[in-house]
């Protein structure tokens, strides 16, 4: 149907996926990334698949359904997770990569292969097919406007990034090492007290936000919505947020409240404040954030912020495979499907990458069904029904159902990431691939 060379325009986690894996199949890769001749507000490295809110890819355990997602993609082979592999720091159960050294080490795989072209430059109209676009939450305007024009319809809604403090700036005598649930010391806990709370919660509920530059009120999503956001829904909502202290003791004692940091990078000089996505202003986030007990003279290595986020009415104008429904030959990948997450960016790119490598070839796509957590992403952003339809992370929630009803859970789980795995390792062999 067409030359065998595509373009792919965007280096996030779901364009560098995409990349990869049509490169490896031996087609020729034109890769788009306007950085760093252009960056994005949220964006500080010229590197690709720079992680922005957090270096967390979230649990790695199988009876999570991310987790499960990660181990569907690992067996497939996903750039992304053998990267985050090579690149992880300590986080308890979940998944963190070193930030820096994460995207450093995929910019050089895909700049060192010999079927890719790294082009460093704006793309500002929507590419002839065959051709993936993959720019993210942070679409540049003029892209934007052009996809707009292509759907007919409006893009956009905000998100926020959390701060990111230095380990020797912390006071440790306030700060302990854990854990929830006794599971390893990963994680920096700062215990707060009731009255150490409330003076807090009241200081951040008042304090001044950055000016958004738009002429419309943002639409939040859920699971990147400011701390400030979340608390002006009740005094206790952090309480049972990020802030919930379940599993965490003082002294044989469970505070009040905890904030937890996470390690940024792969020495442990950096760490994240867990679920304190911001739009405050940085003289305000010292202020306030410096309420914490051990943070007090906190010194941020970066501030929070909060940025512009891009995505389709995927249901109306999309495939399963994220293939455009009216422009054969033209995908979307990433964040602008409403898929939400870094996992599932990368999910997302992978799926758009084989089906366009296997349609140029003349082959039938291949469907992952909604039993596999890849597949499932798909039928969600293409098969939703409703009127407000909303990036969704990976949820067993979105995947089939057993056969058979399993009231315990856990074992429910077990079951639907068992038979998952089996269809992904049945589905392996036919997007093998050989180099020759």
């Amino acid at each position: 149907m067409y030359e065998s060379r595509v373009s792919v325009i965007g280096a996030g986690l779901a364009g560098s996926e995409a990349a990869y894996q049509l490169a490896e199949r031996g087609i020729a890769v034109d890769l788009y990334e306007m950085k760093p001749q252009k960056m994005s507000p949220a964006h500080q490295s010229g590197d690709f698949c720079e992680l922005v809110c957090s270096n967390s890819l979230r649990s790695d355990r199988i009876e999570n359904a991310v987790g499960l997602l990660k181990a569907e993609l690992r067996i497939l082979g996903s750039l992304v997770l053998r990267v985050a592999d090579e690149t992880r720091v300590p986080a308890g159960g979940a998944l963190a990569v070193d930030r820096e050294g994460f995207a450093a080490r995929v910019t050089q795989i895909l700049r060192e292969h010999e079927n890719i072209t790294i082009h460093s430059e704006e793309v500002t109209r929507v590419p002839e097919a065959p051709a993936i676009i993959a720019t993210g939450p942070l679409t540049s305007g003029a892209l934007a406007a052009d996809i707009a024009r292509l759907t007919g319809e409006p893009l956009h809604f905000y998100d926020a990034a959390a701060p990111i403090v230095t380990l020797e700036s912390l006071d440790m005598t306030k700060v302990f090492r854990a854990s929830r649930y006794g599971r390893g010391d990963d994680y920096l806990n700062c215990p707060m007290t009731r009255e150490e709370y409330e003076t807090f919660y009241q200081a951040l509920i008042t304090a001044e936000t950055a000016e958004l530059h738009t002429f419309e009120t943002p639409r939040v999503f859920e699971g990147c919505m400011p701390v400030e956001v979340m608390a002006k829904r009740g005094e206790q909502t952090l309480c049972f947020g990020p802030l919930k202290p379940v599993g965490l003791e003082v002294d044989g004692i469970e505070p009040y409240a905890v904030v937890q940091l996470r390690q940024d990078d792969k020495d442990g000089r950096l760490f994240n404040l867990v679920g304190f996505q911001t739009n405050l202003k940085f003289a305000e986030q010292r202020r306030v954030f410096g309420l914490i007990p051990g943070l007090e003279h906190a010194e941020f290595a970066r501030y929070g912020v909060m940025h512009r986020n891009t995505f389709l009415n995927s249901p109306k104008l999309l495939h399963m495979d994220y293939q455009m429904r009216s422009v054969p030959g033209l995908y979307f990948a990433g964040q602008m499907t409403g898929v939400e997450g870094y996992v599932e960016s990368a999910s997302s790119g992978f799926v758009a990458a084989v089906s366009l490598a296997r349609q140029l070839r003349g082959e039938t796509a291949v469907d992952f069904t909604a039993n596999t957590a890849i597949g499932s992403l798909g039928h969600y952003v293409s098969g939703y029904v409703g009127d407000d339809f909303q990036p969704m992370n990976v949820t067993f929630g979105i995947m089939e159902s057993l056969p058979e009803r399993i009231r315990k859970k856990a074992l429910r789980y077990e079951k639907v990431a068992e038979r998952a795995l089996e269809i992904v390792h049945g589905i392996q062999p036919i997007l093998s691939y050989s180099k020759d």
